[in-house]
């Protein structure tokens, strides 16, 4: 019995291209979508009537495709999720893009070939693309904690802007006269926004950014601590730092141990994301604390009244900067 991986090998693509040509869920180009047409018409192939069946129907399955799952805020937020989920008799399937976006695509075409309810993602870059994909197919959507390019789809985010600003004047009433930050890539909404905050804060007290203590990292343990040893290496280093998220704080934190700098007394800092081991380091870790729960639970909420019908809905939650022992050295 011939199958949808014979037809893509014959054809030389992929099954879920197979899929979207044969289901016409999503485009394909031309030249791809005529000779997946004609090896399957080489190889005699004839879809299942039920199986095509079910596939055309909605399901009760939510997908959640989200950035790093080893993230500790992508965990709680999901908690947020499956909880509504659960409520309203759904089940949730978890995806992990890794920051990537031709990962982030494929999942989106399982997705589409899977017929879920819904998905809730949040996005590896602002654009559209496969968020587009699911709407022609008609798959409900809603962009989570990262916001993508325009208006038309349902989003629910944390004022990444105001957390950064609130942070940056914090280290500056304590007396911090050269602000680093570590932010996150330059193509995540979160990265940008945070970065916004950090120079509205700057330009609130006359400070003029200083491009050399600005780096963007990846948001993940590594990249944060390679990109601290940068700052802390160059000429004129910082005395506080921010630190766009809780992986790459914790990046942070090596770094400034591996070059003998104390927290807070030589450099201060506040990070972004409460976890629970901010509380247990000495010092513990100012932080800008997000509502991380109810961001899933209210995105939930929004995919379950998700309709082509509605105008896009787009809520903003507040954070709260949590002061403890890491900003504010003894001496200031």
């Amino acid at each position: 019995m011939t199958t949808i991986s014979d037809v893509a090998r014959h054809a030389g693509v992929s099954p879920a291209t197979v899929s979207r040509v044969l289901n016409g869920s999503s485009p394909v180009s031309d030249d791809r979508a005529d000779r997946v047409r004609q090896a399957a018409a080489d190889l005699g192939y004839q879809p299942s009537g039920p199986a095509r069946a079910l596939r055309r129907q909605r399901t009760t399955v939510w997908a959640a495709i989200v950035a790093d799952v080893q993230n500790p805020f992508f965990t709680t937020m999901i908690r947020g999720v499956e909880d509504v989920a659960q409520a309203a008799d759904h089940r949730l399937v978890l995806c992990n893009s890794d920051e990537d976006p031709a990962k982030e695509s494929a999942y989106v075409d399982v997705a589409i070939a899977d017929r879920v309810a819904g998905v809730i993602i949040a996005v590896s870059s602002a654009s559209r693309a496969s968020l587009e994909r699911l709407q022609r197919a008609g798959v409900p959507v809603v962009a989570v904690d990262r916001r993508p390019k325009g208006d038309g789809i349902d989003s629910v985010v944390v004022d990444g802007r105001a957390g950064a600003r609130q942070a940056v004047e914090h280290l500056l009433d304590g007396g911090a006269q050269r602000v680093g930050i570590v932010t996150g890539p330059r193509r995540v909404s979160t990265a940008e926004s945070r970065l916004s905050g950090y120079r509205a804060a700057l330009k609130a007290r006359g400070i003029e950014v200083d491009p050399a203590l600005v780096r963007h990292s990846d948001f993940r343990e590594e990249g944060g601590r390679a990109a601290t040893l940068a700052l802390l290496d160059g000429d004129d280093p910082p005395d506080a730092l921010f630190v766009a998220n809780n992986l790459m704080t914790l990046g942070a934190l090596r770094a400034l141990r591996e070059r003998g700098r104390r927290v807070p007394r030589d450099v201060a800092i506040v990070g972004f994301d409460d976890a629970p081991w901010t509380t247990l380091i000495t010092p513990a870790l100012t932080v800008v604390a997000q509502p991380t729960y109810e961001l899933g639970r209210q995105a939930a909420e929004l995919l379950i009244t998700a309709g082509p019908d509605r105008s896009p809905r787009h809520l903003v939650l507040r954070p709260e900067l949590v002061v403890r022992g890491s900003s504010i050295p003894p001496n200031r």
